[in-house]
């Protein structure tokens, strides 16, 4: 533990305030991953929540972990200090106050910090597209009989090639793309690679919105413990849109499709990707401002500036 002289704080929080925050917070992630940990027992899968633990690599027991996030501190409690002092990245000053330590942190991790606040910034600077209408899922099972969920198709293996053959594919992310068949690589307008990620992630894509996650799982400590939450129940709820508009039958989960294949299904499809992206836009600003806070005004600007060539593309 030790102490440590850290970078001035912008507030310190009181024990009758945090410890009440921390609990609060330990409930409300509990009762989100209820579900998953009560299957994880039984080793019972669930194709559509399942992705928000094993794609991320959400742990529960992390998620359930309060942080005041950078910048705030934690006054000892009168049974002593607070238990992040134990917890990596965190330092306490001489006057027992618990706060993340900063330059630990950016030592560490300060090429993804840099990176994550370009591609949030620069994804930010960018319109809402919404015509891409889910066909990525479409493009992971075309022409091929071997599906990565052990659900049937909503339409068959041939009236769903028919789908995609049917349609513009526009997909913009990355992390969908990779999982494209190879018949379907080909049929997309784009082919995004990693490397230009930060080029083309959009503020209207389900993956890039559901995302949000990914960076605040990233960003860590750093990030208080509502936003944390708040980014993890959004992607879920995007999550079932995201499979919702596949061309897989999630009839055994009660959950009914949005057929995107006409033109009612586009329709609803975009109106809630629409509002998805709306609350996405929210937090990616919260994300930003967590990143700037850790850089420093100086740092923050110059990495703007870096990704400033890809704003609005």
């Amino acid at each position: 533990m030790g102490i440590k002289q850290v970078r001035a704080l912008t507030t310190t929080l009181p024990s009758v305030t945090w410890i009440p925050l921390a609990r609060a917070h330990a409930e409300r992630a509990d009762q989100m991953t209820a579900g998953h940990r009560a299957r994880r027992a039984t080793g019972e899968k669930h194709a559509i929540e399942d992705f928000l633990y094993d794609y991320y690599g959400t742990r529960p027991a992390m998620l359930r972990r309060w942080h005041p996030g950078v910048g705030a501190g934690l006054a000892a409690a009168p049974d002593g200090l607070a238990e992040h002092a134990g917890w990596k990245f965190y330092a306490t000053s001489e006057d027992g106050v618990v706060a993340l330590d900063q330059d630990a942190f950016l030592h560490a991790r300060g090429e993804s910090v840099r990176y994550i606040h370009g591609l949030l910034t620069a994804t930010a600077s960018r319109p809402v597209f919404s015509g891409c209408f889910g066909l990525h899922e479409w493009a992971m099972v075309y022409r091929d009989p071997e599906h990565r969920h052990p659900l049937p198709l909503r339409l068959g293996q041939s009236e769903t090639d028919k789908v995609v053959e049917q349609h513009t594919i526009r997909c913009t992310h990355f992390d969908a793309f990779r999982f494209f068949t190879p018949e379907a690589v080909g049929l997309n307008r784009l082919q995004p690679t990693r490397a230009t990620q930060v080029d083309l992630d959009q503020p209207g894509c389900l993956h890039a919105a559901m995302d949000v996650h990914k960076w605040a799982q990233k960003l860590g400590p750093a990030v208080p413990g509502a936003l944390a939450l708040d980014c993890f129940a959004l992607a879920g709820e995007i999550r079932l849109l995201d499979m919702q508009a596949s061309p897989y039958d999630l009839a055994s989960y009660g959950h009914p499709p949005v057929k995107i294949e006409t033109a009612e299904g586009k329709a609803e499809y975009v109106a809630r990707q629409r509002e998805l992206a709306r609350r996405a836009a929210g937090l990616r600003s919260r994300l930003i401002r967590v990143c700037e806070a850790l850089l420093g005004p100086e740092d923050a600007a110059r990495n703007r500036e870096a990704v400033a060539p890809f704003n609005h593309r």
